[in-house]
């Protein structure tokens, strides 16, 4: 059965992104980003990947869950189509159809739509973001992966953007680097 792993890049107070959704202030080098590229090479948008020389397959997903405004950051930029290499699924309320039919639009049930989706052979599904629909799917993630940027935002969009349950985790992997950035996997004890 595959597993719902939210893997997202935050700061140290737990901020996914400023309000408007930017999130430029993350750290782009240091040793940490051969390391994530090397393990992720699946999460970097299919746009970057000849640029940063990634021609590695799929190490861990095969399919990828976008909120709306995660996926409006790559609309901006006219990616309708960010991660081709993979299974693609847009949540969202509002949207009648998805800008691309590469992308498929999931306008209700999450949770069920994530619990059928486990059930399929293939690898882990990532949860790219963001904090609503990792507050709506809470209850069906299993693994937590931190990319821990060094830097404290003090208000912006959080890693959940809701009300969620008090939950143990339990840290199953962790990297700190010399720039003091952090990699911290942990498992959720639901």
């Amino acid at each position: 059965m595959a597993k719902l792993i939210y893997l997202v890049a935050c700061t140290v107070d737990r901020f996914i992104a400023l309000k408007d959704g930017s999130f430029d202030f993350f750290l782009m080098e240091g040793e940490h980003v051969a390391d994530l590229l090397s393990a992720f090479p699946e999460t970097i948008p299919a746009h970057l990947h000849g640029a940063l020389g990634i021609t590695a397959n799929n190490q861990h997903f095969d399919s990828v869950l976008m909120g709306r405004r995660t996926y409006e950051v790559g609309v901006k930029e006219g990616i309708t189509n960010p991660y081709p290499h993979m299974n693609q699924y847009l949540f969202s309320r509002t949207l009648q159809q998805s800008p691309d039919p590469a992308v498929e639009l999931v306008s209700s049930g999450p949770i069920p739509f994530v619990q059928e989706l486990k059930q399929r052979s293939g690898k882990d599904i990532w949860l790219c973001g963001g904090g609503d629909l990792a507050t709506v799917l809470f209850p069906a993630i299993d693994e937590i992966i931190l990319k821990v940027h060094p830097f404290l935002l003090g208000s912006g969009i959080p890693l959940f953007s809701g009300t969620i349950p008090l939950t143990a985790l339990q840290l199953i992997d962790s990297k700190i680097y010399k720039n003091g950035f952090m990699l911290l996997h942990y498992r959720m004890n639901h």
